[in-house]
């Protein structure tokens, strides 16, 4: 196929006169200049950013020259000349992709106001008409990504009604946006040559107005991210579209710069059409992702839109100009909220520094004081290095609350320190006067409904258990998280009381969250319902922690004060007082050599058959495998770019020592984020050696997520191991994986971040552990002033590395795929305390007791590259630690009956 570059003219785009028109009486929208940002609040931003530049610790060798500040976390580029003294007001028309919000972020920064974001099928035409035409509330339009194609309504939604009727209106159309622009003025949109997801091509162009500033072919350091099945037919374009952009050539790449080239199977000469642009409108449209952490030029491409904007608007109406909305936002009166948070859409305030002006932050009282505020205060002790001398964090865990079966106790354990990977272990037990347990099952009244249109449909039965053992049982018609984040706004409490501590978590709610709680995170209605609860916690009011750096120890309790300066604070101090002396004096009491031994006990159980003995999986492997073959058809047909297919296996264990069994796992596979919690009146204890951060809120406003993609088992010897470190960190299918799960969960950060304060500190790091490596990488933002923490939760949850992208759709697809609920796995361990932070895990190596049946859960991550044989072969790897430790542990067991 033979493309002939098209000419450029300096003005590229013929402008309609004002009569031509849509609305030819009005003045549309030109934006008003502003105080532009200065020196110092360029020095301000860049504080902001990189205040973590110092700590990355990869081979920096690796890292792509193109995507070094944004890895670093430093400041956003000068914006010159009028770019400096506009605002740019930008519709951002969300087609339920898990990208959208990196769009947003970029937006806010550059147009110097954030965008307003609504969802495809939010609003009808005549609605939208009148914010664009009558109110003249935007400047320019962008539409997203998403799933699907833009031949099918539900995927493209009024989309289309948008590029045929604005013709007036500056657009900008972004994969599935630029398939639209093509396909509503007549170009085929048909199967691209063969998937491509996450992984780079080199683009050349032909240095129109969108491309400004950008070099263009082979080796001129212009690559570019792609997500998509699905391309414009070039032979189908009219004469109205005009490509503007094109594949260099028919291979891809991964994203360290070092790694060789993939030829594609279609051949060097086709070229396929990476850009268009209208020939008489101001519609733009790119076939890849200029959001993506990889993509190169992609800011700039976002700042030539904006001139594009600016330039337009300009030369239509050189001289007049207008008032700009201050809050677009709530003009618009959305009709159905599409934010996370609903009822909390954020003005759209001008950004100063790169975040929102008039921040405030106060952690030492009630973010809503009209719940009606329960003063908490804290006593606390320091051991100084005590840790190692009593024997660890395993003997004075069991010493101080292993008695018996260890009932009602939690241990959010950090097994795995090597590396600084994790500083600190909490463990406790049911102990003070506000301890209590909640536990949460939803509601067997489950539908499948539009996200847009999901209201109360995840309400469940909720118990609550007192320190005293009265029980009360409650329906909860807005779900769990509702209630949960009304709980954490009710306390009150005094910063002096903690700061001192090295840690965020004081007291507070430890536990777990379900799969199944997705239904209350936007995501459609379950399918398959758990037998285990959906979540459950205890309220923590005592508990020790171990500093694993320092080999302190730390003693905690916490008491409830309705009135700080009264004297029933002091009783209640001296009888808490009692506690953390009884603590001390136990550990104290422990001799440096101490040494657990686990009294095993019986199974109650006959003994098992041979069949037995082994786990029994709710998939064959050619179930398992045909699953992945439906999973790389979706992929083929643009209906999501990654998919986590998961699996159970499940064994009887009887009267199991549960706490033994962790034990043992700790030992075989430590792990930073592992976790013991057992619930005694659920029957449920779960063992957990998780590698993984799901999302970490700190004291100073930091959000952080740690997502894994990509596995590989351990050598056998130290040579075999070195080889197949580098090849997962070199494998451009396991890079892929990574990177699209690091884009979604920018996108994530980003629906709750200060605008440009997201960014990857660490980007593809090779992890350790006792039987596998792993690909990991950060991500970190400063989380907007007035969310509260389930606010951030609920815009993460589940975890995008446990779901794929776009997250919605796969996990619709996912659902449909999967014959059995995930419950426990796939879900979150982890602590939110009063003082407003939380640390959460994602479930996985993780081996779930309910009822005298143990489970496993293990999966993957399906990409257009993966091959069936070899994603079940990784399945099995995941699974093998727990499964081991649980058939070794049960051998031990009955040898001693």
């Amino acid at each position: 196929m033979s493309i002939s570059l098209a000419s450029s003219s300096s003005s590229e785009i013929s402008y309609p006169s004002s009569k031509n028109l849509q609305h030819k009486n009005e003045k549309l929208p030109v934006s008003k200049c502003f105080v532009g940002l200065g020196s110092s609040n360029k020095q301000n931003r860049q504080r902001l950013l990189s205040r973590d530049a110092g700590k990355v610790g990869v081979s920096r060798p690796l890292m792509p020259e193109h995507v070094k500040e944004s890895y670093m976390g430093e400041k956003y580029h000068k914006d010159e000349g009028i770019q400096k003294t506009k605002y740019v007001r930008t519709l951002l028309i969300d087609n339920y992709d898990s990208y959208t919000y990196n769009i947003y972020q970029e937006l806010s920064v550059i147009n110097g106001v954030p965008p307003v974001v609504v969802h495809n099928d939010e609003l009808t035409w005549e609605f939208l008409q009148h914010y664009l035409y009558e109110e003249k509330a935007f400047d320019n339009i962008i539409i997203s990504p998403g799933p699907g194609s833009p031949m099918c309504p539900a995927d493209i939604g009024i989309c289309l009604q948008i590029l045929l009727k604005c013709k007036d209106i500056p657009i900008l159309g972004v994969c599935l946006g630029h398939q639209a622009l093509g396909y509503v003025h007549g170009a085929r949109v048909i199967h691209a040559p063969e998937p491509v997801h996450g992984r780079l091509s080199e683009i050349e162009h032909t240095g129109c107005n969108l491309f400004l500033e950008i070099p263009s072919g082979r080796n001129s350091g212009f690559k570019v991210v792609r997500y998509h099945s699905l391309v414009i037919d070039a032979h189908s374009l009219p004469k109205e579209l005009i490509p503007i952009a094109w594949s260099s050539s028919a291979n891809t790449t991964s994203f360290l710069e070092n790694q060789k080239v993939t030829p594609n199977s279609f051949g060097e000469n086709a070229k396929l059409i990476m850009g268009i642009r209208h020939s008489t409108r101001p519609h733009y449209g790119v076939q890849f992702h200029p959001e993506s952490i990889a993509t190169c030029h992609g800011r700039q491409i976002f700042q030539n839109f904006r001139r594009i904007t600016i330039d337009y608007w300009s030369r239509l109406f050189p001289v007049s100009k207008r008032n700009i909305h201050d809050n677009a936002w709530m003009q618009m009166q959305l009709p159905r909220a599409s934010r996370v948070f609903r009822g909390k859409q954020l003005k759209s305030k001008p950004l100063v520094n790169g975040v929102q002006a008039g921040k405030t932050l106060s952690m030492c009282k009630p973010v809503n004081e009209s719940l009606g505020a329960r003063f908490l205060k804290l006593k606390w002790k320091k051991l100084d290095r005590l840790a190692s001398q009593v024997g660890g964090a395993k003997t004075i865990f069991c010493k101080l609350f292993g008695d018996g079966k260890a009932e009602n106790t939690f241990w959010l354990d950090s097994s795995s320190v090597e590396q600084r990977r994790a500083r600190f272990s909490f463990m406790g037990g049911k102990s003070g006067t506000l301890w209590k347990q909640i536990t949460f099952k939803m509601s067997d009244k489950r539908c499948w409904v539009h996200a847009s249109d999901i209201k109360a449909k995840s309400g469940g039965y909720l118990s609550i258990e007192d320190a005293k053992g009265f029980v009360e049982s409650k329906f909860l018609e807005d779900g769990f998280l509702d209630f949960l984040d009304k709980e954490l706004r009710s306390f009150g409490y005094e910063k002096k009381d903690y700061e001192e501590l090295p840690f965020d978590f004081c007291g507070g709610y430890v536990g777990f969250m379900g799969y199944g709680l997705k239904a209350e995170c936007g995501m459609a209605s379950n399918c398959h319902e758990s037998q285990t609860p959906d979540a459950c916690f205890f309220f923590v009011d005592n508990m020790v922690v171990i500093d694993h750096r320092t080999d302190d120890v730390y003693i905690l309790s916490i008491h409830e004060n309705a009135y700080p300066e009264s004297t029933s604070g002091q009783a209640l101090n001296s009888k808490n007082k009692s506690w953390l002396d009884e603590t001390e004096e136990k550990l104290l009491r422990l001799k440096t050599a101490a040494t657990i031994k686990l009294k095993e006990k019986n199974s109650e159980s006959d003994v098992p058959t041979p069949q037995e003995l082994g786990f029994h999986a709710e998939k064959s492997k050619d179930q398992y495998m045909k699953d992945v073959e439906r999973c790389l058809n979706f992929i083929k047909d643009g209906e999501s770019y990654e998919l986590c297919l998961t699996t159970q296996m499940r064994k009887k264990t009887g009267d199991i020592d549960s706490l033994g069994l962790y034990l043992s796992l700790r030992e075989k596979n430590p792990a930073p984020y592992a976790a013991w919690l057992n619930f005694s009146k659920e029957n449920l204890s779960i063992c957990c050696s998780s590698p993984e951060r799901f999302l970490q809120l700190d004291g100073n406003g930091t959000l952080e997520a740690k997502p894994i993609k990509g596995t590989v088992a351990r050598g056998l010897n130290p040579v075999e191991d070195e080889q197949l470190k580098s090849q997962l960190q070199h494998s451009e299918k396991d890079q892929a994986e990574n990177l699209m799960i690091v884009d979604l969960l920018r996108n994530d950060l980003g629906r709750v971040c200060e605008p440009g304060s997201v960014h990857v500190p660490r980007l593809m790091e090779v992890e350790s552990y006792a039987t596998v490596h792993t690909l990991v990488s950060t991500i970190r933002g400063e989380k907007c002033a007035n969310l509260t923490p389930i606010d951030c939760v609920r815009a993460a949850f589940p975890g995008g590395s446990m779901t794929g992208a776009p997250k919605l759709r796969s996990i619709e697809i996912l659902d449909s795929l999967e014959n059995c609920a995930r419950g426990v796995y796939s879900g979150s361990i982890g602590f939110f305390s009063y003082n407003q932070t939380f640390d959460l895990n994602i479930v996985i190596r993780t081996v779930v007791i309910h009822e005298g049946e143990a489970s496993v859960g293990a999966g993957g991550a399906i990409v257009s590259l993966s091959k069936p044989e070899d994603e079940y072969d990784e399945m099995i790897l995941k699974t093998r630690a727990p499964v081991k430790t649980v058939m070794e542990f049960q051998r031990k067991s009955s040898v001693h009956e």
